[in-house]
């Protein structure tokens, strides 16, 4: 073999060497890649989402949960509260009994109440998060992540926009309907109470009844009766979607009309959309309980298969308005907003 076929065969051998090396190389890539794909297969976790099945906030919280369930794979349980806040507390003292991974729990019980059950996570080694009410005391102490809008601020937002948007005046009159006595999940209402008082607003307040989120209906003599009472109020403040989506129901019953009273609260739904459409509701805050549902159970499996660090994100987005509310409205009735 002359000396130059001989260069020419071993460099033809070296890119026959290198070509075989970069498959390879390749070929692990896309091993690896797959490798990842429903990468928290394996891991158990349990969710609470909140309300009861087909409630139309924890609705929107369960779909975005269980999209994040098929693109990861875990295992998960859905527990389903009623909002109701004891109920919540002996189902996540059951829900660590189960053992398993992680849970992801609604903050409406409270730092006091929640502390001592995440003390007995943390010693079992379950991951928590936490969605839609913040518990920052426990958060403190035992860690976790949460997910969902800092309800004080967001509050405190809903009413000075409140003001604004309706144009109140100082002496007007303004009813706010919310769980104010909750230490943690009552900040929202509260925060919004003190806006609208800090603008000189009179401000009647109507604290939630037990099952009022799972059948607003059940608020109805109690809404029309203060209306009566109060016949010169200019706007009403609801503390939750589910009550937001009730309004035509409300202002129906207590004989008012599309636009007479300026009806605000927080979150979007199918019922809520349909308020603005027919000029009853004229305000939402915005939370995104899809990605209170999503999230929790990224930041779950992150924590568990990758160690890393809970994650915390304010999902308060701004507000819904007359103006801009079909932009949301095919995604509402979709279950995403």
């Amino acid at each position: 073999m002359k000396a130059g076929q001989n260069g020419r065969t071993s460099a033809f051998m070296a890119l026959l060497f290198a070509a075989g090396a970069l498959a390879l190389f390749a070929s692990s890539l896309s091993a690896q890649a797959e490798a990842r794909d429903k990468w928290c297969k394996g891991v158990h976790l349990r969710f609470f989402v909140g309300g009861a099945e087909g409630d139309s906030f924890g609705t929107i919280v369960y779909n975005g949960a269980k999209q994040a369930e098929r693109d990861l794979g875990p295992t998960v349980d859905y527990i389903f509260s009623g909002w109701d806040v004891e109920r919540m507390t002996q189902q996540l003292r059951e829900a660590i009994a189960v053992k398993p991974d992680g849970i992801a729990m609604m903050g409406h019980p409270g730092d006091a109440a929640l502390m001592p059950l995440a003390e007995e996570a943390a010693a079992g080694a379950i991951k928590m998060m936490y969605q839609n009410v913040p518990v920052p005391k426990v958060m403190a102490k035992f860690g976790g992540g949460y997910v969902g809008p800092q309800v004080a601020q967001l509050g405190r937002a809903l009413g000075a926009e409140v003001v604004k948007r309706a144009g109140l005046k100082p002496g007007d009159v303004a009813l706010m309907q919310g769980p104010f006595e909750n230490e943690n999940r009552g900040a929202r209402e509260r925060g919004t109470v003190a806006a609208m008082e800090e603008a000189g607003v009179k401000v009647i307040k109507i604290n939630s009844q037990p099952g009022w989120a799972a059948d607003p209906n059940l608020a109805l003599p109690i809404i029309t009766a203060a209306l009566a009472r109060y016949p010169e109020v200019k706007a009403v403040g609801y503390g939750g979607g589910q009550m937001l989506g009730n309004v035509p129901a409300f202002m129906q019953a207590a004989g008012k009309k599309p636009g007479e009273i300026f009806n605000f609260g927080v979150d979007t739904s199918p019922q809520v959309v349909e308020g603005f459409k027919g000029g009853w509701v004229q305000l939402a805050a915005d939370q995104q309980p899809f990605m209170q549902g999503y999230l929790p159970i990224l930041g779950l499996c992150q924590q568990i298969v990758y160690r890393f660090t809970p994650i915390s994100l304010d999902t308060g987005a701004g507000f819904v308005t007359p103006d801009n509310y079909k932009d949301i409205a095919k995604l509402a009735t979709e279950g995403v907003r």
